[in-house]
């Protein structure tokens, strides 16, 4: 792979977060590894008041604290802070987009830079089009003979609504084919091999559809909180911060047709047509196939509603889970289910493929009434391979139990898995948008997701949604005079007792306390089970 043209890199958002931990370590190993252009230099624009040198100073700690390189590496520091540049800079200020203008002239005479700029705007949704109308005002929206990029973070608005109004934004200053939305989980090595395990092995394609596959499950679990992103997390929740684009990504890559090239339009054609024929949700379908909720204290470990810059009666969601179908010839049928969720119990993200079971149930053990059958790519951590089958257990007679085939990326010798970041960031700087959404793709991810977020709002303002739909379906899998019995919250017995009158489906409603005298349960009897 030929390295990128020489350009200037310009960070909005330079002294945040995001530019500390990810940005900069990320531009140091494409350093290490050789792959930055020839003539090339960093523009840091932040609101923190420093220059260039002390900006250096500081962000020299943050790369040895983060990046992705050997103790060898490190010995390249130096040259690679020569290329690092900031500018003091407020976003808000138009006046200020004319200094910036000249300090990036600066930069490029001195480097010896061809009139080529990629723009990354790692700030909040709300600064793009401050942004993009300050560029475009100061001149550095449009080359003289070069190019410019834009690429932009997420959350990438909050609804259809907003998400329309930042795209017009940005393309009325930059073309489409200038704009590259970033999704650090397309950048990981297993989600593209997603792409070449599928259209390179015949074995498996064969039996990609719905003969053969009962049900896709995608999940992305984090055993950490929100940290210091509480203020964040309030606006976003689970569903937009997550399901929206990382885990849709996801399911597109792992539901689309193989396209005719494996050039980026041709792939982002059919990740396209995979989101614009997602089954719409109405309220039934939302009561009966969505849950979420929010972690609690435990462990010693602070609850959502304890974090700092988070309302004491926050109803944000911390873990969502769907389920949801594709209306098209292929997935017809099959249920995808996605779950995403802080402070579980472990940091895993991965994509299961449920294949059918065998259609007589001949042998008996682990396997009997279920699929032996399962394949696993695991996205995060130990990146891999797993695929699952029925064998016969060592001795007489014919009990079966499931085994595994493993590959794993570690057991490759000298095997360097990039970080998303390393493998985006010159993607980007290359021109090539393959793994970036284009805006139609992330318009019908909003149109599915926006009904959820409207029917969750709905129900969800008394904190009872559980109920209700335990309610609901309880009585369709209990017998007559079954038991329903719910923990409740301590305030909660006289709600939940009335929503089970109001059911008409229960008697005999009772409500329980626990040992230290609180209300802890309540049961009801079913009038009429299954």
């Amino acid at each position: 792979m030929e390295n990128p043209s020489g350009q200037v890199l310009v960070i909005f958002g330079a002294s945040g977060d995001l530019a500390k931990r990810k940005l900069l370590p990320a531009l140091f190993a494409l350093h290490c590894g050789g792959f930055l252009p020839e003539n090339f230099a960093i523009i840091g624009a932040g609101r923190t008041a420093m220059d260039s040198e002390e900006y250096r100073r500081s962000r020299a700690d943050d790369i040895k604290k983060h990046a992705r390189a050997s103790a060898a590496d490190f010995g390249k520091l130096g040259s690679f802070m020569e290329l690092v540049n900031y500018v003091s800079f407020d976003t808000d200020n138009p006046s200020e987009y004319s200094r910036l203008a000249e300090f990036a002239a600066e930069v490029r005479a001195r480097a010896g830079i061809p009139d080529n700029m990629t723009f990354y705007l790692g700030v909040p949704p709300e600064m793009f089009s401050p942004i993009a109308s300050g560029l475009e005002k100061c001149g550095l929206s449009a080359s003289s003979g070069g190019f410019r990029r834009v690429v932009v973070e997420k959350p990438f608005g909050t609804s259809l609504e907003s998400a329309r109004a930042i795209n017009a934004k940005l393309r009325s200053v930059f073309d489409e084919g200038e704009i590259y939305r970033i999704d650090h989980y397309l950048g990981k090595e297993t989600v593209q091999n997603i792409l070449v395990l599928r259209f390179a092995n015949e074995i498996f394609e064969s039996l990609w559809n719905r003969d053969h596959i009962d049900s896709v499950e995608i999940s992305v679990s984090e055993s950490l909180g929100v940290e210091n992103r509480g203020a964040y997390y309030e606006k976003s929740g689970a569903l937009r911060d997550m399901v929206q684009n990382h885990l849709l990504n996801l399911a597109a890559f792992v539901a689309m047709e193989c396209p005719s090239s494996f050039g980026a339009e041709s792939i982002r054609d059919e990740v396209a047509k995979v989101l614009e024929c997602l089954r719409p949700m109405d309220a039934k379908a939302i009561d009966s196939g969505t849950v979420r909720g929010q972690y609690a204290a435990s462990g010693g470990m602070a609850a959502y509603r304890s974090e700092k810059n988070v309302a004491a009666d926050s109803l944000t969601e911390t873990f969502a889970a769907l389920k949801f179908h594709i209306e098209n010839w292929r997935w017809g049928g099959v249920p995808f289910y996605l779950y995403t969720g802080k402070r579980l119990s472990e940091r895993k993200s991965e994509v299961v493929i449920n294949f059918k079971s065998a259609p007589v149930q001949m042998f008996v053990g682990q396997c009997s009434g279920r699929s032996c059958n399962k394949l696993t790519l695991r996205i995060q951590p130990d990146e891999g391979v797993w695929l699952k089958f029925g064998l016969k257990v060592p001795g007489a007679g014919y009990e079966v139990a499931q085994v595994s085939m493993d590959f794993n990326y570690s057991s490759i010798s000298g095997a360097n898995l990039p970080d998303a970041y390393e493998r985006l960031l010159l993607d980007a700087m290359s021109g090539d948008a393959t793994l970036y959404a284009r805006s139609d793709a992330l318009e019908a991810g909003w149109k599915f997701i926006d009904p959820i977020l409207a029917r969750w709002a709905e129900r969800g303002a008394d904190g009872l949604e559980f109920y209700r739909r335990i309610i609901a379906e309880a009585p369709d899998h209990l017998k007559k005079n079954g038991v329903l019995m719910m923990e409740i919250g301590y305030d909660q017995k006289d709600a939940v007792k009335e929503l089970l009158r109001e059911s008409g489906r229960f008697e005999k409603i009772v409500g329980l306390t626990d040992l230290t005298g609180k209300d802890r349960i309540v049961a009801a009897t079913v009038m009429t089970g299954k």
